[in-house]
């Protein structure tokens, strides 16, 4: 597999030939890259069926009350339900559980919720912490007057991912009526009342399981959010997207190991392959001598940009030094990739997808989460509690319709305005100058260094309040007028509008809590 990229990606091919299983994981870039060809380009699907459909003399290997599609975040989901409310699950996974191609930032306090919901002690979770950071910082490449913004208690420590998703893992098998099974893919299922019936593959069998709900956590390629999500019967489950890629790696020179970056970009938007993406970086310390650095844009899903992933990576390799420059002794552990899915709620609240009877969705395969800080293992925690004890809830009274399933989700309204945010930094060669992005953000900082530490803190930890939100706004409007007509180039008026309903739905949401 790698001597065909050789002429191709010649920098992927000279370091990925250097990495332990190198050959496995441009395997799983080249299958994520699949994703691209599907959109809108595909047919959705078709892998949920009615009960009628079941083919006749199934034999069904075991009963449970819910089975998980995915045992990477969905690990993390299903632990949770069985080792708080003693539900028995079937966890399936594509590869191998407890085991990812990301590496995961987050803040201690989100961390310490495992614990205050009784789930993962801090003792335990303590395990999975690589390296923690005094501070963290946002900066953008302005030309002039360029704004570092130091953030505390924000994407503070780094977490060995297989290491938290073992102790996940250890809490399902703890329980002897439940059941993990690697290297088994998910094929299709049938509604039945009260239930379904899952078909899966293994070792080129089929075998058929029941549950009272199917958990879809199989990410952005599941086919399951890809048919419940289709637009005119062609594939459409995000509108916005966010590839990523990187290294966990030694050997990078000037590191600051005390000092987590959250967005930094280096130079103005690249025009090189389509109507422009602008790179950011973010970069971590995993240890006291191992760095995480990741290279991503954000951009609409159905833009004319190249958003492969091995192609990122090759501009990965050739851009690292203008970030990071790599000593003699650099030496990759191992790479980091994904495509980040968002999706923008066009409507006073929740218009994605996310159930059907008997099937509940969570994860990237939900498709709820803000891509701009957390993604999905963020939001998976800060929810962990909320979605698992409303399952559990539904599941021992047996209502797991398609709307009792709707409102288990992981939806914030404050998180879901975020994505009018995130159209501000796909940047377009069409309407935007070179340096668009990078002179916009550094004004947002400007602002959020000039107001309480507590507005930065909570809009990159996703729980700014609505009346912080606000006056950021108003801020920004106040101090840079020129945001008023960059929203209405940008947004349009069907956009601007579809953002003024966000926020309505935002304060009816909050109103209804206070009452």
């Amino acid at each position: 597999m790698l001597s065909k990229i050789q002429q191709t990606h010649p920098r992927v091919y000279e370091h990925f030939s250097k990495i332990q299983h190198g050959e496995f994981w441009l395997t799983r870039i080249m299958e994520l890259d699949r994703y691209w060809s599907m959109i809108g380009n595909r047919p959705a699907p078709q892998v949920i069926f009615d009960g009628a459909s079941l083919p006749k003399g199934i034999e069904i290997s075991g009963e449970f009350d819910a089975i998980y599609a995915g045992a990477t975040l969905g690990l993390l989901h299903a632990a949770a339900l069985t080792d708080l409310f003693g539900k028995r699950v079937l966890l399936i996974d594509k590869y191998t559980p407890a085991k990812t191609h990301r590496d995961w930032n987050i803040s201690l306090r989100e961390l310490q919720r495992l614990d205050s919901m009784g789930f993962l002690k801090l003792s335990e979770t303590e395990k999975a912490i690589t390296k923690t950071y005094k501070t963290g910082f946002v900066e953008f490449a302005a030309r002039k007057e360029k704004k570092r913004l130091f953030i505390d208690h924000v994407l503070d420590c780094a977490i060995e991912s297989d290491t938290i998703l073992q102790l996940a893992l250890n809490k399902v098998t703890a329980r002897q009526d439940n059941l993990v099974l690697a290297q088994t893919a998910f094929k299709r299922c049938w509604k039945l009342d009260g239930g379904v019936i899952v078909e899966v593959e293994r070792n080129g069998t089929a075998h058929f399981f029941k549950a009272k709900v199917l958990v879809d956590t199989m990410g952005v390629m599941s086919p399951i959010a890809m048919q419940l999500n289709s637009e005119h019967g062609f594939v459409r489950p995000q509108t916005h997207v966010c590839p990523t890629v990187g290294t966990l790696a030694s050997g990078l020179e000037e590191i600051d190991y005390d000092i987590g970056e959250i967005l930094v970009s280096t130079e103005p938007a690249d025009t090189s392959r389509g109507s422009g993406r602008q790179l950011i970086w973010e970069g971590f310390p995993a240890s006291d001598t191992l760095f995480t650095s990741y290279l991503f844009f954000y951009d609409r899903v159905d833009s004319d940009n190249d958003k492969s992933l091995l192609n990122l990576f090759e501009t990965y390799f050739e851009k690292l030094p203008t970030y990071k420059k790599p000593s003699a002794k650099f030496h990759i552990e191992k790479p980091v990739f994904g495509i980040i899915p968002a999706y923008h709620h066009d409507g006073f609240g929740k218009t994605r997808v996310t159930s059907d009877d008997g099937i509940v969705l969570f994860g990237d395969a939900a498709s709820l989460s803000s891509p701009l800080t957390f993604c999905g293992f963020g939001s998976m925690v800060r929810n962990l509690e909320r979605t698992t004890s409303k399952l559990a809830d539904a599941l021992s009274r047996n209502t797991t319709s398609k709307s009792d399933l709707d409102s288990i989700s992981a939806y914030e309204p404050n998180v879901a305005i975020m994505s009018n945010l995130m159209k501000f930094m796909c940047y377009d060669a069409r309407t935007d100058e070179p340096n668009f992005v990078n002179e916009l953000m550094n004004e947002i900082m400007k602002v959020l260094d000039e107001l309480p530490p507590r507005y930065r803190e909570t809009l990159f930890r996703d729980e700014m309040s609505l009346a912080d939100f606000t006056t950021l706004i108003l801020t920004v409007g106040a101090k840079y007028p020129k945001i008023f007509s960059i929203t209405y180039k940008k947004l349009g008026i069907s956009g601007s509008l579809s953002w003024l309903q966000n926020w309505a739905g935002w304060a009816v949401q909050a109103l209804s809590t206070t009452k």
